[in-house]
């Protein structure tokens, strides 16, 4: 097969989560910190793209800029980087396979959010303010971004954060499943589009877009913060509950999905990994 089970994809998942949890500050700083930059690449492309169609297409020129954003998550899992919505997915699945400690949950959080946010604004001042990508022609489009953004309650951002990252968080489990290159990149590609022409939060697409806003002098810091922490929060519960915890519950040994699983696919999946042979899929995921 070309694809990895479902139940499979679960014991990779938590492998993934494992990895992370022993990897060094050094590693994820660096890694976090690329992150960032490409997700923050992927929605700088996302306002250019949008701001040089026509005004009278409408959603489709939404549809289009969310068509590219996807190009920093694809950037993120093969090139290599530590994405804190991916990990609010894989280290809680590997955490509640007491595989890891909580500890080990908040330490790469930590560390991950302050990289990622780190890249994030590195491109959105060197690039969007210094270079002007995201002020002059590119203002009105990304304060009209940052406002729907901030103006938001904490309630409806949450909730937001939620949608978000469970289709984020999606991907990155599909991403799982593909054992080549171009079935990865397809397998990320429509999630995440889905999630930004929905107009879904992400903490970290935030840390770009909300900052560019604030270096060209139309926002605060403040105005900021509470979108962060709502956002943050949203993220999470989407990663962890609604992905991590819900197929950790479904195909746990003892649930009806994973014995289903087992019937149709009786060789162990320890076997099955010493029969196929993926080296390339491994070194990746630790880097999911």
């Amino acid at each position: 097969m070309s694809l990895h089970t479902p139940k499979e994809i679960a014991q990779l998942a938590i492998q993934a989560g494992v990895a992370k949890s022993h990897a060094s500050i050094s590693s994820l700083i660096i890694l976090g910190f690329m992150a960032g930059a490409f997700i923050a690449t992927g929605f700088l492309l996302d306002v250019h793209v949008i701001n040089s169609l026509p005004a009278d297409w409408g959603s489709f020129g939404g549809f289009l800029g969310a068509a590219v954003f996807p190009v920093g998550l694809i950037l993120t899992i093969l090139a290599g980087g530590e994405l804190l919505t991916g990990n609010m997915m894989t280290l809680p699945v590997a955490w509640f396979a007491r595989r890891i400690s909580g500890y080990s949950v908040l330490r790469n959080w930590f560390w991950v959010t302050i990289a990622n946010f780190l890249g994030s604004i590195a491109i959105a001042w060197f690039f969007g303010h210094m270079l002007a990508m995201t002020e002059g022609d590119y203002l009105k489009k990304t304060l009209a971004i940052a406002n729907a953004k901030v103006h938001a309650d904490f309630l409806h951002a949450f909730i937001s954060g939620i949608g978000c990252n469970w289709l984020v968080c999606l991907a990155v489990w599909l991403a799982f499943a593909s054992k080549d290159v171009v079935g990865k990149i397809f397998a990320m590609w429509f999630p995440v589009m889905a999630f930004v022409a929905i107009g879904f939060q992400h903490v970290v697409a935030n840390m770009f877009i909300i900052p560019a806003a604030i270096f060209a002098g139309q926002m605060s810091w403040a105005e900021y913060l509470p979108n962060f922490v709502a956002v943050f929060l949203g993220n999470a519960v989407g990663g962890a509950v609604f992905v991590g915890l819900a197929y950790f519950l479904a195909f746990r040994p003892d649930s009806r999905a994973a014995k289903h699983c087992a019937i149709n696919n009786p060789l162990p999946f320890v076997e099955r990994q010493k029969a196929i042979s993926f080296p390339v899929t491994f070194t990746r995921y630790d880097l999911l």
